[in-house]
Order: C-alpha cells, then structure tokens, then sequence
C-alpha cells in the first residue's frame, strides 16, 4: 500500500497531520471527525459552495478596495473564489451539512479551501499560511456569524429560483390540459359526495391557479431573504469591521451574484433573528400542502380502473405489482405526497431551530439550511416529475364523465330553476329508490323537452355564468 503524504498544520488544540493533496486543513478535518453525521457533505449542496465562494469574494475586494488586503492576496483570493464558482473544487468541501457551532467549520472549510488555492497561485505550496492565511486574509473583517447566514440566504435564493422554473413547468402543464378539457362535462364532489356539474376543465385549471398562487407567494418570500447581514461580524456591532466595509461587501457580492442584496438597517437584530427563514419555510409547506391535495385528487380521480371512479388515466409508467398481474399504480403522485411529508416536517425542524436561538446569535442554522435545501431541491424535482411523468400524459373517460352527469342526484340541483324544487326532490327520491338516472326521469315525465336538458348540460351553461370554461 503506497503511504499518503501530509502536511503538518496546527490550531489552540495543537497539532495534526491532514492530507497533503487536499485543499482543506486542521480546522475542517476536526470537524470532520467531530460531525460524523449525515454522511451528507456540504458539496452535496453546490448553491452553498458557490454562495460561500461568492462571499469570500466580495470580502476580498472590499478589503482591497478599503486598503486592508495586499492587491496580490486580493487578487489570488478572487481568482480561487471565482474557479470555485466555476465548479472546480466541489469536493473539499467536505464537513458534514449538519453540524455544531453555528457553520463555523463551513466557514473554515471555506477559508482552507480558498487560501490554499490561492497560495498555488501565488506560487507557494499548501498550507504554507505566512504567505497568505485563511483566517487572516481570506476571513478578514468577516465572522462565521455574517458569513454562514449571508451565504445561506444566496444558496436559498439561487435555489428557490430553480423551484420557481419547475412550478412553471407543472403550472403550464395543469393548464395546458384544462384547455384540452375544457369541453367534457363531470360531476363535481364536495365531502365526496355529488356535488353540481361542472367540466373537467374547471377541475384542472384550479390546479393551475393554485401553482400561480404558490409561485407568487414563494417571490414575495425571496425578497425577505435578500436582506443581508455581511458586516456584522460575531454579533452584529460590526468589530474588526472597519468603516465602509459593510456596504463596500455588499455592493461587490451584489455585482458577483446578479441579486438585489440589501444590508439590514440593525445588524445585531438580523445576526440573530432567523424570521426570514422561517417565513420560506412556511411559504414550502403552503405549496407542499396544496401540491400534495392535488395529487390525492389525481388518484382518486384516477382509482379503478374499473372498481373506483376512473374519471381520468394517468400515464402508466412501470409496473405496479409483484403478485398482481396488469396491475398500476399512481406512483408519481405518490412520490409526490411523500416528498409534501418531508417538506411539512422540515418545517417543523426549522420552526424549532428558529425558536431555539439564544441571545446574540442562532447556533442552529445548519440545520435549518440543510432542511430548507432539502424541502426547495425536491420539491424542485417533484415538480418536474408530476409535470412531465403525469400530469402531459393525462387522458379522460369523457363517457363515463358525462354518464355520470346524467345518471347523478346532484344533477337536479342545476335543473332545480327550471323544473322547482318540489319537482326536482320527487325526481331525486325517485332516482335513488329505482337507479334510473335523473335526466331519464326528467324526460320521461315531460319537464323539460330533450332539446332544452341538453342546452342545461352543455359546458358553456356548466361552467357558470360570466365563467370560462378554464
């Protein structure tokens, strides 16, 4: 077995060997001995790898700009950064997503990583720190405490802009099949019961509306998570911070990230106030919750295919049973519901993360990034998924559907104005007492002549006056 060279670094708690080959050092192997957790490493969640690099970026600039940095340690810092936000060195960044002190070995990892890559390109071996150093240089006038959650709220922000598209996707999808729709008429159900007619249309561009909605929502929520706290260092008084810094970082990491950061007006309230985490939060389970409502309708519209409603097909996608041949299941929007359990619980875990801060600063917010990247990236996927594997492929059962119409009790509430309410309970009683349908009852006992219960049941008169028929 060939031996693996290392180099000797050391901290308070003295000294140890790490790999000579990686860009990582002391700081970030304790933490990698200490944080034995998930398994899941911080690369694992590349809008945070590049959020930091952009962070470490602007620092750099501003410091150089306000005369703090050497413009050769500036210049290096920014060339590493920007080769991280490029995607390169991904993999040193390998402390585990959930872990003790408030992100500090995220944000050491980070400043292994990037002065390491920029002694290279000054031309020095790694770890070689009296050239350039990672809390020195590559930290100056920062702390983990502005750091971690500035770098946090870009990672959301870039993360929720990919949710956004997927949303899209499925939105256009719902409403691209209440269009091909919009002429098959159908039972509504409240309680699940026979409700009035309407046309499956209607049915599914609700669907749609309710994405709109959500989208909405989910804007109004990133603009929240634009307000930053770079600056504040460890609690938000700004020490080591000279003057100038705060606003000279943020105008850089402004230009770097395309995003219209702002600087909280009270940094020490905003280095411990985790409300804006917890309103994305809330805002990810208002569209889990609703998604996943959408999808209990999807199945249940599609049970059968001949014992249950069987008033839509979903797409079949693979094979549903190991015992049960010709059987398939609604899996997509299965997965989908399960991805809404997981978003729902996230937010009790950020609610109470959230909550448990104390004093100056929240210690907790690794795990309220790991649960928000989490609920955003499947969500994301799901989206995507429900659109593209289910939603695009729907057909309806547009004779059923209209039998439905005719043959249910429900339909005497839509002919309720013409024939009166006396006529139409006598026709409801004797529906249920003999199975016939109630359009049947009404012709035969001469209420309404065919040509006007057809005008009633036509989708133009269904989908309610002044209403489109999606």
């Amino acid at each position: 077995m060939t031996a693996v060279a290392h180099r000797s670094e050391h901290d308070l708690l003295g000294y140890r060997d790490v790999p000579a080959e990686g860009y990582w050092g002391i700081h970030t192997l304790r933490a990698r001995e200490n944080f034995a957790i998930t398994g899941t490493p911080i690369a694992a969640c590349p809008h945070l790898i590049d959020a930091l690099a952009a962070v470490k970026e602007a620092a750099a600039l501003a410091n150089e700009e306000l005369g703090l940095l050497d413009p050769r340690k500036a210049a290096a810092i920014v060339e590493a950064c920007r080769e991280i936000r490029e995607g390169k060195l991904h993999d040193q960044f390998v402390v585990d997503a959930i872990q003790g002190g408030a992100g500090t070995s995220t944000n050491m990892n980070a400043d292994e990583v990037v002065a390491n890559r920029a002694l290279e390109l000054l031309g020095h071996a790694r770890g070689r720190y009296e050239h350039l150093h990672p809390n020195e240089d590559v930290n100056l006038g920062q702390s983990t405490n502005d750091v971690y959650p500035t770098a946090v709220k870009i990672a959301t922000v870039f993360a929720v802009h990919g949710l956004l598209r997927a949303m899209l996707v499925l939105q256009d999808a719902f409403a691209a099949k209440a269009v091909e729709f919009r002429n098959i008429l159908k039972m509504g159900r409240t309680q699940l019961q026979d409700a009035v007619p309407m046309t499956l249309g209607q049915e599914f561009s609700a669907y749609a509306v309710m994405i709109e909605e959500d989208r909405s929502r989910l804007s109004e929520a990133v603009e929240l998570i634009q307000e930053i706290n770079l600056g504040a260092t460890a609690i938000g008084t700004g020490l080591n911070a000279p003057a100038g810094y705060a606003e000279a970082a943020r105008r850089h990491l402004a230009a770097i990230t395309g995003l219209p950061l702002v600087t909280a007006a009270n940094l020490v309230e905003a280095t411990q106030d985790c409300g804006a985490f917890v309103q994305m939060s809330g805002v990810l389970k208002r569209i889990a919750v609703k998604l996943s409502k959408s999808c209990n309708d999807l199945r249940l519209l599609s049970s059968g295919p001949r014992a249950g409603l069987g008033e839509i097909n979903l797409p079949p996608v693979q094979a549903g049973s190991s015992i049960m041949p010709g059987k398939v299941n609604p899996v997509i929007p299965e997965v989908v519901n399960q991805v809404a359990f997981e978003v729902i619980g996230n937010d009790v875990t950020v609610t109470m993360a959230a909550e448990a801060g104390q004093l100056q600063l929240n210690a907790f917010e690794p795990i309220i990034w790991h649960s928000l990247s989490k609920s955003i990236t499947h969500l994301q996927r799901a989206c995507l998924a429900l659109a593209e594997r289910c939603v695009a492929g729907i057909t309806a059962n547009t004779q059923a559907l209209r039998a439905a119409v005719e043959n249910s009790i429900g339909l005497v509430t839509a002919l309720n104005p013409y024939i009166g309410y006396e006529a139409a309970t006598g026709i409801a009683q004797e529906a249920l007492a003999t199975g016939r349908g109630v359009a049947e009852l009404v012709l035969d006992k001469g209420l309404l002549p065919a040509g006007a219960l057809a005008e009633l049941l036509c989708p133009e008169a269904v989908a309610g006056p002044g209403q489109a028929l999606v």
